[in-house]
C-alpha cells in the first residue's frame, strides 16, 4: 500500500512549533523535527512514523512546509494549499489516502483526486455542521455518536481509534510531584469544563495543581487591560484558574509534563454528548498517570474504578481526586494496569493492522 496521509496543526502549536523548526531549511529537516516532535502522533500510521518509503506525511496547513515541497519539486510559492496537496498525492503515487483534516479538504478535494488514488479515507471525532463527506469511501472515528450521525448522512462509516506512541513508555518511570494536571481548552463556551477547572483550582491551596491552558482569543484579550469593558469582562477567567493557568504544552513537553503528574484531569467539552475517550485520556494513560475524568461510555480498557476514576460532578471531581491523592498507592495501581492495557490494547501495530483490513474491506 502505497499510503499518503495528511494532518493539520493548530495555530497555538504552529507558533510552538515555528521554533523548534527555526533551523530547518527544507520540507524533509521541518517535517522530521514536527515527528520527532510526536505531536497528534497518535493519529499517523506505523508506516509514517517508520519513516517507510511507502508513505507520505504532510501537514498541509504548515504553510513553511508545503512552501517548501513546492519550491523543491518545480511549483511557484504562491501555489494554493489545494493544488500544492494534488501534486503530492500526485507525485507519491499514494493508492490509499487518509486524512485527518476533512473539514478543509471535503468531497469537492476528493474528487479531483488524481487516478492513482483508489481509496480515500478521513478522520472525524467532532461535530462538522454542513460539510460533506460523501466522496469519501470511509468516514472513521473513535466515537459511536460521530459514526450515526455520518451514517444518516448516507457516508460509509467504521470505528477506528488512535495509538499508544511506543515513545511514551520511556516517561513517568520516576517521581510524580505534579498532583493534579490539566492540559486543554479554555472558553467559556465549554461551561461544564469551565465549572470543573475552577472547582478543582481550589486544590492548589494544599496540593501541587498545573493547568496549561490553551485560551480562547478573547479569552485572552479579557485578561488585559481592556478586559473589564462589558462585552469582554464574561470571558475572563475565575482568579482561582487565571492564578494557576500556565502556558499550553505540546509533543515531548506534555509526555513529561504527564509523566511528573500523579492524576491528569479530563473534561470532555460540551458538544461531546456522552461518548469518552478523547486524546486526552490515551496520552494520560500510556505515560502512566491516573486518568480522572467525566462519567461517560469509554473505550474498552478504559473501565471506571479498574484502570480510571471518573465523576459525575464539579464537586465530585474535586472529591475523587482528594480521594485518589490521599490514597495514592491504591492509585498508582489503577494507573500502572491502565497503563499496561491501554497499551496492549492499542498499539500501533494493531492500528495499522485495523487500518489495512479496513482499505480491504472498502
Amino acid at each position: 500500500m502505497r499510503l499518503f496521509q495528511n494532518s493539520a496543526l493548530y495555530p497555538s502549536y504552529l507558533q510552538h512549533f515555528d521554533g523548534l523548526a527555526a533551523g530547518a531549511v527544507s520540507f524533509d529537516d521541518r517535517l522530521r523535527v514536527f515527528l520527532d516532535d510526536r505531536f497528534g502522533v497518535l493519529h499517523f500510521l506505523q508506516p509514517v512514523i517508520d519513516r517507510s518509503p511507502d508513505a507520505f506525511f504532510t501537514n498541509a496547513n504548515d504553510k513553511t512546509l508545503q512552501t517548501y515541497w513546492a519550491r523543491e519539486h518545480g511549483m511557484a510559492s504562491a501555489s494554493a494549499p489545494e493544488d500544492i496537496l494534488l501534486a503530492q498525492i500526485e507525485h507519491h503515487r499514494a493508492d490509499v489516502f487518509y486524512n485527518l483534516d476533512p473539514i478543509r479538504y471535503s468531497s469537492s478535494f476528493v474528487r479531483k483526486l488524481p487516478g492513482c488514488v483508489r481509496k480515500a479515507v478521513c478522520w472525524r471525532a467532532a461535530p462538522s455542521g454542513g460539510v460533506d463527506l460523501s466522496a469519501y469511501d470511509a468516514v472513521v472515528s473513535n466515537f459511536p455518536s460521530i459514526l450515526d450521525d455520518w451514517r444518516r448522512k448516507g457516508c460509509n462509516v467504521a470505528p477506528f481509534f488512535p495509538a499508544i506512541d511506543p515513545l511514551m513508555d520511556q516517561y513517568g518511570r520516576g517521581d510524580r510531584p505534579i498532583d493534579v494536571l490539566f492540559v486543554g481548552g479554555y472558553s467559556r463556551h465549554h461551561s461544564r469544563r469551565a465549572g470543573i477547572l475552577e472547582r478543582v483550582a481550589a486544590l492548589a491551596e494544599r496540593r501541587n495543581v498545573v493547568f496549561c491552558l490553551d485560551a480562547s482569543r478573547l479569552t485572552q484579550l479579557a485578561e488585559t487591560a481592556l478586559g473589564f469593558l462589558p462585552p469582554l469582562k464574561k470571558h475572563r477567567r475565575p482568579r482561582a484558574v487565571s492564578k494557576i493557568a500556565r502556558p499550553p504544552v505540546f509533543g515531548r513537553q506534555l509526555y513529561d509534563l504527564i509523566g511528573r503528574s500523579k492524576i491528569v484531569l479530563n473534561g470532555a467539552i460540551d458538544m461531546a454528548g456522552a461518548d469518552r475517550g478523547n486524546m486526552r485520556c490515551f496520552e494520560a494513560m500510556g505515560c502512566g498517570a491516573l486518568l480522572v475524568s467525566d462519567d461517560g461510555r469509554y473505550p474498552a480498557s478504559m473501565e471506571p474504578g479498574v484502570t480510571i476514576a471518573t465523576y459525575g460532578s464539579p464537586e465530585e471531581a474535586f472529591t475523587v481526586i482528594e480521594e485518589r491523592l490521599a490514597d495514592w498507592d491504591g492509585s498508582s495501581r489503577i494507573a500502572s494496569l491502565g497503563r499496561e492495557r491501554v497499551t496492549a490494547a492499542y498499539s500501533k501495530p494493531l492500528q495499522w493492522k485495523s487500518f489495512v483490513d479496513l482499505v480491504g474491506r472498502l
